[in-house]
């Protein structure tokens, strides 16, 4: 009985270690420069471009984890979804990781190429964990209305059936 007791209370601390950002609100604003990262070219980037008109797809990854849900990016880049409607941001969780920031910035600069519309933004302080409760060590997606409000937000691993929600959520709010 203690085993079970022991493991349920394991799953029960890990099932709640998930944040998902509340869905219908604009989280509150980060900027991420100098210490704390920003892009890639080493300017800044503010959680306020998500109020941009468009409707945004942000990938927090660990790079750890930066394979968990290529089939969400797979899925979404097969859309076509209209460029002047669409965009994506993906943050990465520097701090979350034993790899180097060199080998990291190596394969950013890979991905810049594959997903050129991309912006690619490098959190070096686990800032989105801090300021908006983001799970640690994990692969988190989050999809913004054109004025910056949550409409969608998934803490790990994509199912089948989360990834048709995500495309018709894209489409439903161009």
């Amino acid at each position: 009985m203690r085993t079970f007791t022991i493991l349920t209370f394991l799953l029960l601390s890990s099932a709640m270690a998930f944040a998902e950002l509340p869905i219908g609100e604009i989280p509150p604003t980060i900027v991420l420069k100098d210490d704390l990262g920003g892009r890639l070219d080493g300017t800044q980037w503010s959680s306020e471009e998500l109020v941009s008109g468009k409707v945004l797809i942000l990938f927090y990854v660990d790079p750890d984890e930066s394979d968990l849900n290529n089939h969400v990016s797979e899925a979404l880049k097969a859309e076509n979804y209209p460029s002047e409607k669409y965009g994506s941001v993906a943050v990465i969780n520097m701090a979350a990781t034993w790899l180097p920031n060199v080998a990291i910035n190596i394969k950013l600069k890979s991905k810049q190429e594959e997903y050129k519309s991309t912006v690619y933004v490098k959190d070096l302080e686990k800032t989105l964990v801090q300021k908006w409760g983001l799970s640690d060590d994990n692969n988190d997606v989050m999809l913004f209305g054109k004025d910056g409000k949550v409409l969608y937000s998934v803490d790990g691993k994509f199912t089948d059936a989360q990834v048709k929600e995500i495309v018709k959520a894209v489409w439903d709010n161009l």
